[in-house]
């Protein structure tokens, strides 16, 4: 018989760095989920990702057990990452930060793509560039259509 699910929780934890102190432990202690089994395991399946900002959606049963789904890191992580900055533009209309290329675009873009709501590259490109044009990142060239 399949356990009943009681609730999702939403949180993003760097990889390898989970630990009871908040966010993680007020989130999981208020629906009696067990902190540290959480923490070891997440901690065990991210050591290759260290330091990265992953978001894990933890699923929780009424039996107190959990199961839980780490995703890729976030769009705007990987920009900042790709174009080496510290946080976006405050003014991403007006005040420009850095300049990235279509193939880092497609290059986040595919490893994104498994949790992104789209079904083809390039509109999986579109959305990436939609986020750096809004930290106020420009791309080089144009767009490079598969036609």
């Amino acid at each position: 018989m399949a356990k009943e699910v009681a609730g999702l929780i939403k949180l993003q934890v760097k990889g390898g760095a989970a630990n009871p102190s908040p966010p993680i432990g007020p989130a999981l202690g208020s629906k009696g989920i067990n902190i540290m089994e959480f923490c070891k395991q997440f901690n065990a399946r991210t050591q290759d990702k260290a330091g990265k900002i992953l978001p894990v959606v933890i699923t929780y049963y009424s039996d107190k057990s959990f199961d839980f789904i780490i995703k890729t890191p976030p769009v705007a992580i990987q920009l900042l990452e790709v174009s080496k900055l510290k946080g976006g533009s405050a003014e991403p209309n007006r005040k420009k930060l850095a300049e990235i290329t279509w193939d880092q675009v497609k290059a986040i873009a595919t490893d994104k793509m498994e949790d992104l709501n789209c079904f083809t590259i390039d509109s999986a490109m579109r959305m990436v560039a939609g986020t750096a044009r809004s930290m106020g990142i420009t791309i080089k060239g144009e767009f490079p259509s598969s036609n």
